[in-house]
């Protein structure tokens, strides 16, 4: 396409609210716009690279025999009502109500739909398995939309369903999709890894995220380089040391610690390290009370949290002062020993301690020589963040934590949603028997900025040529030398000749200005035609590098289809 007829709205600089590379560059070079905070409208070439990763995903799903539909953004309550999520999902959910006061919500997510679909259709195993997906926008009202297409309001998604007859079943189709996933971001350019993940809000019984590694990352991951084990910081878990504690357990008894409420004051207070001293954090939950116990060096994990008290982190709020109080105990002192009508859940890395401090439910005391099992009980599960250097769960060697971006979950849903939603099917023996669920996402607007994160330097964008807007953009220095201006005409024909997007930058600009454009823009490849046009020769410079060749134009075709070659 000619670039003069081309709305491609470059900016010198990046609007004052963009905080990552990807936000700014996406602005910058003319991708997209923002209508409100967190929502985007598309323009040209955005929606071109868009359509590109969109077209990546259906050849490598299509190729595991999962069929493409398009679902309703809209969705009745009674679905949702069904699947028991209408009032778990919480704020995050668009909800409206039409003119007759029914409800309904803006699909952030499609597990009811899809299973209403297939339950009406499908009702023996000679039908299964099925895979199906679409590409869909979602819709959550996020509370702080930011970093761009990262956590925004509106995005698009491609989210598929398989249905499967049984365990066995479920597993094929989960491999085939992991399979898919690694080939599908492979081919986006992204440096991606496979990590055990939390199912959340969307449940199942198993869960890998695919995470494009980023320094913006909003996931942090932990992974062993000694065995496969990787898993998102939300679920990681480690190896506890073997320790054999040969420290005789003393008598508990209280210490006046005056104006130190905090681990830290306490920890300098006392000249002992913060794993000495046990944190008690409470919560309100459902009107009840409940205090997770951790070590004062650790963070406590509200997924796990969350999941141990069977709701989401949204419905876990901090006990206020006045429940505290009303607890028996007191706001920066609170303790586990002698404690009542509060749920006491213990990290098991308490277990492993012996003496340890913690507050003594009186203002400004605490209570050494504490011991569980001895002066308090509670439930022990793992309650904690895994940090960088703890044990690997699987082989103990110690982990590494690196920053990623969740482009896409995969989960085993088995039969959550279709026990709920009567999702059944006619076995072989003629049983009803309800269908075994898989459930695969992909963020498409999010892959698309991963990309630009990974993919970019202090000029521009520089696009992988799979989703590149267009390959090859053409440059004459001087638009109105008849002699460049033919040449780059040619070129720019015998290029869409065998099958190229080209742009042929035709307007009245420096020929700098158009360096910088195609830079900004990211365009995989550039041609320019300048002086030596009349002896043959063209420049030749591919975005990734900063050469610049002089190669003849009987040699330029070539040159370009081995760069396509070997870029594919």
């Amino acid at each position: 396409m000619y670039m003069s007829k081309m709305f491609i709205p470059t900016l010198k600089e990046a609007p004052n609210d963009s905080e990552i590379a990807s936000h700014k560059l996406m602005i910058r070079a003319g991708l997209a716009r923002s209508l409100t905070s967190g929502v985007y409208n598309y323009l040209p070439l955005g929606l071109r690279v868009l359509d590109n990763i969109k077209n990546i995903i259906r050849e490598e799903l299509n190729e595991k025999d999962a069929q493409e539909i398009l679902c309703s953004a809209l969705q009745p309550r009674e679905l949702w009502e069904e699947s028991e999520r209408w009032s778990d999902y919480g704020k995050e959910m668009f909800r409206l109500e039409d003119r007759n006061g029914r409800a309904f919500c803006l699909g952030p997510t499609h597990e009811e739909v899809f299973t209403n679909i297939v339950r009406r259709e499908i009702n023996s195993y000679k039908q299964l398995p099925i895979n199906l997906y679409q590409i869909q926008n979602k819709y959550r009202d996020e509370m702080r939309p930011r970093f761009g297409l990262l956590r925004s309001r509106e995005f698009i998604m491609k989210d598929a369903y398989s249905f499967d007859k049984d365990e066995a079943g479920l597993n094929k189709s989960y491999e085939e999709m992991y399979d898919a996933y690694g080939k599908i971001f492979s081919r986006c350019g992204l440096d991606w890894r496979a990590v055990l993940a939390d199912t959340g809000v969307i449940g199942g019984a198993g869960s890998h995220q695919f995470m494009a590694l980023s320094e913006v990352g909003e996931s942090d991951i932990l992974y062993c380089n000694n065995c496969s084990y990787a898993a998102d910081k939300e679920k990681a878990e480690f190896m506890l040391e073997n320790q054999v504690c040969e420290e005789v357990k003393l008598c508990c008894e209280k210490i006046y610690t005056p104006d130190n409420s905090k681990i830290e004051e306490l920890s300098t207070f006392l000249g002992e390290k913060r794993s000495k001293i046990a944190k008690s954090l409470v919560f309100k939950v459902n009107g009840k009370l409940v205090l997770a116990l951790i070590r004062g060096d650790r963070e406590l994990n509200m997924v796990k949290l969350a999941n141990e008290l069977k709701t989401i982190e949204e419905y876990i709020e901090m006990a206020s002062e006045e429940d505290i109080r009303g607890a028996g105990s007191e706001p920066g002192y609170i303790g586990p020993v002698n404690l009542e009508n509060v749920e006491i859940l213990v990290d098991r890395e308490i277990q492993q301690l012996s003496n340890f401090y913690t507050g003594a439910n009186e203002k400004n005391y605490h209570l050494k020589n504490v011991n569980f099992g001895v002066d308090f009980k509670g439930k022990v599960l793992d309650l904690v963040d895994a940090s960088e250097g703890d044990k690997c769960p699987h082989c103990g060697n110690l982990m590494r934590m690196e920053r990623g971006i969740e482009v896409g979950q995969l989960f085993k849903l088995g039969t959550k949603y279709s026990n709920l939603m009567q999702c059944n099917f006619l076995n072989e023996k003629g049983e009803n028997m309800p269908m075994i669920m898989g459930c695969y996402g992909i963020g498409v607007t999010r892959t698309l900025a991963a990309i630009i994160e990974k993919h970019h330097d202090d000029k521009g964008i520089i696009w992988p040529l799979e989703v590149a807007p267009y390959k090859v953009i053409v440059i004459p220095v001087n638009h109105k030398d008849e002699a460049q201006m033919n040449a780059a005409k040619d070129i720019y024909r015998s290029l869409r000749s065998i099958g190229l997007d080209v742009i042929l930058d035709d307007r009245d600009q420096r020929a700098g200005v158009k360096f910088k454009d195609a830079d900004l823009i990211g365009i995989p490849l550039r041609i320019t035609i300048g002086r030596k046009i009349s002896e043959g020769i063209v420049e030749y410079k591919e975005r990734s590098n900063d050469n610049i060749e002089e190669i003849s134009i009987d040699s330029l075709l070539q040159r370009v289809q081995d760069f396509i070659v070997k870029k594919n």
